[in-house]
């Protein structure tokens, strides 16, 4: 045996050192073969996020795209209802004025109250003629040469 100035033995203090020292190798060498081993499941994982979020943003696309179409089909009855009362309502517009001329002539003029300065051709006699006012202007007229 190994003994140092103390009388201490130092066979028991090799045994730690080797020991160290082959932990350590074993910890390189499994290092070594860890790490690629370690970059292809890492990449592997990745590439199945991906994946998973490309299929995500599909499914996302295709929802929303279904909704438009139901948006634009409800749309479309909506419109339809409506044609149909707006068919309804002229209808029944339509039956009131016949034969009521008064009222057209009524209307007529009070919409003419709105308007100023503005020449306005207003229809009379039998046949609906409109009254030009071409001399309210005053513009001489000049003989043909």
């Amino acid at each position: 045996m190994f003994y140092d100035q103390d009388g201490i033995s130092v066979v028991g203090g090799l045994g730690i050192a080797s020991f160290c020292l082959l932990a350590l190798s074993g910890l390189i060498v499994l290092g070594m073969w860890g790490c690629p081993r370690y970059s292809v499941y890492s990449a592997k994982k990745q590439g199945e996020a991906q994946l998973a979020h490309a299929q995500s943003s599909k499914e996302v696309a295709v929802a929303e795209a279904k909704a438009k179409m139901e948006a634009a089909a409800l749309l479309a009855q909506a419109d339809t209802i409506r044609a149909h009362g707006i068919a309804a309502s002229n209808q029944i517009i339509g039956k009131s004025l016949e034969g009521n001329p008064a009222y057209l002539q009524w209307l007529f003029i009070d919409q003419l109250k709105d308007t100023k300065d503005q020449i306005i051709y207003v229809p009379s006699g039998t046949m609906g003629m409109p009254i030009l006012e071409a001399g309210r202007l005053q513009f001489p007229i000049k003989p043909a040469q």
